[in-house]
């Protein structure tokens, strides 16, 4: 799939809910290990998908644009100088 200025605000979604889940994910794994009940596992994978979201939104979306609009920025100065 190619990253266009019309879909970047898709694929960026898609990223930081895909890495925040990877994350909620490993801490649920990780509490498996320990003495805690569902209640405390589920509540703190929650928090950990919640705050991932709350890091990985306002970076994500910026990063794509920003290469998107490189990326388009070359292609065209490529095409000028042909």
């Amino acid at each position: 799939m190619t990253i266009t200025e019309a879909n970047v605000n898709r694929v960026s979604a898609f990223i930081y809910t895909g890495v925040s889940a990877a994350a909620a994910l490993t801490f649920l794994a990780l509490t498996l290990l320990g003495d805690y009940d569902w209640v405390a596992r589920i509540g703190g994978a929650g928090w950990v998908f919640l705050l991932a979201m709350i890091i990985t939104m306002p970076t994500v979306t910026p990063l794509l644009r920003e290469r998107v609009r490189a990326d388009s920025g070359r292609r065209s100065g490529h095409h000028q100088q042909a």
